[in-house]
């Protein structure tokens, strides 16, 4: 009772992680600028080699721009607040912004988590089903299966920020660069044994929903594997490889997110803690596009059609430019040497009437 007598209600949240940053701030802008352009670059690059190429209108190739978008959505969610206040003096953010942050990067995990699931099912069917594999992953079912990616994971997060907007809040500090649910629950004066409870049954829904079809796809992928043939190994191999290594990258970017919400970690150097702040809204973005464009054959070749047409066209207008050039200059060669020889001819004629 007495923690909700001295709840305020306060305007902003102040991210006191940036307090520590000093001087640094200006190697950090620097870096993080890089990386948030390597992101847009690599994910909007995926995104449209997907749109522009209809051999890639496939359902891997569906769900890879899903995914790509979802980076792109999560990434912006974090970095131009983050570059803001790496050069500004005053490092607080509006209550509602945090939220819409919260918002942003829990919908960006869910849906990552959920994107995962779903390529891994398509993995399933297009080695386990080869032949049936067309016919039962139908685009309308794809499209569904996208929306529904969205869908699930915007309504799971928007029940839990409704929950964590009408706390009442006893502090409004919070040591990391980005708002975190968590942390906003836990310095509330009201009682939350309501958002305990719903936060670990959405966790175990989640994880439930998300990683049984991944352990399933892979069980029955690893099973056929075993009884088929060295080249169908590889195969499969190639075209799981990607995938594995992106779920992995996501669930250490998971894991640190944990560890940064359970313990304090305020005796770390800010370095540390602003890498495991930063490594999941950051690394995944940028890992996802690079695995799979250099690791996926048919992407790969994609862009090098790609590149190969545009340098072609580039080297065609060089020389076409250049086959104009030399024409010019013949033309002009040919009525200078004209122009001469008709000056020798009438001074010859001249020299004759002396």
């Amino acid at each position: 009772m007495h923690r909700e007598e001295n709840s305020t209600k306060f305007p902003s949240f102040v991210l006191v992680i940036y307090d520590d940053v000093g001087e640094m701030r200006y190697v950090y802008f620097t870096i993080f600028i890089l990386i948030y352009i390597a992101i847009i670059f690599s994910n909007a690059s995926l995104i449209g080699i997907i749109c522009l190429r209809r051999t890639l209108h496939e359902p891997m190739y569906l769900f890879l721009c899903s995914l790509s978008v979802n980076d792109l959505y999560g990434s912006t969610a974090l970095f131009p607040s983050m570059l803001n206040h790496l050069l500004s003096d005053y490092h607080t953010i509006s209550y509602a912004s945090c939220f819409i942050q919260i918002f942003c990067l829990y919908t960006c995990c869910a849906t990552e988590l959920c994107n995962l699931a779903v390529i891994s099912y398509d993995r399933y069917m297009s080695i386990c089903y080869p032949l049936q594999y067309l016919r039962l992953i139908t685009p309308c079912k794809v499209y569904i299966l996208i929306l529904l990616t969205w869908l699930y994971s915007f309504t799971i997060v928007l029940t839990t920020i409704s929950l964590s907007f009408s706390l009442q809040l006893c502090g409004n500090v919070i040591d990391r660069v980005y708002c975190d649910n968590f942390l906003v629950v836990r310095q509330a004066c009201s009682d939350t044994t309501v958002n305990n409870i719903y936060g670990l049954f959405i966790t175990v829904v989640v994880i439930g929903v998300t990683f049984s079809p991944i352990l399933y796809s892979y069980i029955r992928i690893l099973n056929i594997c075993l009884r088929s043939s060295k080249e169908q190994k590889q195969k499969a191999l190639n075209t799981c490889i990607p995938h594995i290594a992106s779920l992995l990258n996501f669930s250490v970017g998971i894991l640190f997110v944990v560890i940064q919400g359970r313990y304090d970690l305020r005796h770390l150097p800010v370095v540390i803690r602003i890498v495991i702040s930063v490594y999941f809204p950051a690394c995944t973005p940028l890992f996802n596009p690079v695995m799979y464009g250099v690791r996926m054959t048919k992407i790969r070749e994609e862009f090098k059609k790609v590149f190969n047409s545009k340098s072609s066209a580039f080297i065609n207008m060089d020389v076409s430019g250049g086959h104009d050039q030399i024409s010019r200059q013949a033309s002009a060669h040919v009525c200078k040497f004209l122009s001469r020889g008709f000056a020798v001819q009438h001074s010859g004629e001249l020299e004759n009437c002396y």
